[in-house]
Order: structure tokens, then sequence, then C-alpha cells
């Protein structure tokens, strides 16, 4: 049985920077107008923040919560909601973080453009 073969190419660090800004400011100007426009403390888990974050060659985009309960008061946890998986030069996989803590591909090899307008427009991409 042969062994895949590991791509010898990585994102570039001017790649990596245009897709920084695109989904930054797709958290300002989306994501947090539109799912957490202000923080709302409550008794239990409630979100705080809205950001992004890089693992290697994946952008993730993450809620921040804060816990209400009084055990763990003022404790915070990062709970990923979607995923843009560089796969080359200008394409994306995107994924969805599922309640089973697993990741599941939607979208395959779109550009950046047509990535950050599919996480607009598909639902399961958004922050509960």
């Amino acid at each position: 049985m042969r062994k895949p073969l590991k791509s010898t190419f990585a994102i570039s660090d001017a790649e990596k920077a245009r897709v920084t800004e695109a989904c930054e400011r797709l958290i300002v100007d989306f994501f947090k107008p539109r799912f957490l426009p202000e923080i709302r403390p409550t008794q239990f888990n409630y979100p705080v923040d809205i950001l992004g974050k890089w693992r290697g060659a994946q952008y993730r985009f993450i809620q921040h919560y804060r816990s209400g309960f009084p055990e763990n008061l003022g404790e915070e946890f990062d709970a990923p909601f979607a995923r843009l998986d560089w796969v080359s030069s200008d394409r994306f996989d995107i994924q969805w973080h599922r309640h089973t803590g697993q990741w599941w591909r939607l979208h395959r090899a779109l550009t950046l453009k047509a990535a950050i307008d599919a996480i607009k427009a598909d639902g399961h991409l958004h922050p509960l």
C-alpha cells in the first residue's frame, strides 16, 4: 500500500496576510454586527468575542465564551465554528465544526472571494 504524498508547498506569507485581512474584515463587518452586537452576561456561558486564528495552513473562526456559572465564574474558552483550509494558491476548502468536535468539509477548492461569500451565505458556518 502506497503512502500519500505530502505536499512540499506551503502558504506564502503574502497569501497568509491577504487571507488574514479578508477574514478579519468578515469578522468585523459581518460576524460581530450580526452575531455579537453587544456582550450580554448571563448565568450560563455567553459569547464575548469573535476572532480568527491560524493553525498551520488553516484559518479558524472562533467564538470566545465566558462562564457565568457560579462554580467557574469568569473562566473563558474558545469554540471554533468554521475553518478555511488552504489547498493551493487562492484555493480553499471550507470546514464546519460539528457539535461532535469533528470538522466536516462543506465546500471544496474555492477562491478566497468565493469562500468568504460561501461563509456569509451558509448558516452552518455561522457562530451560535
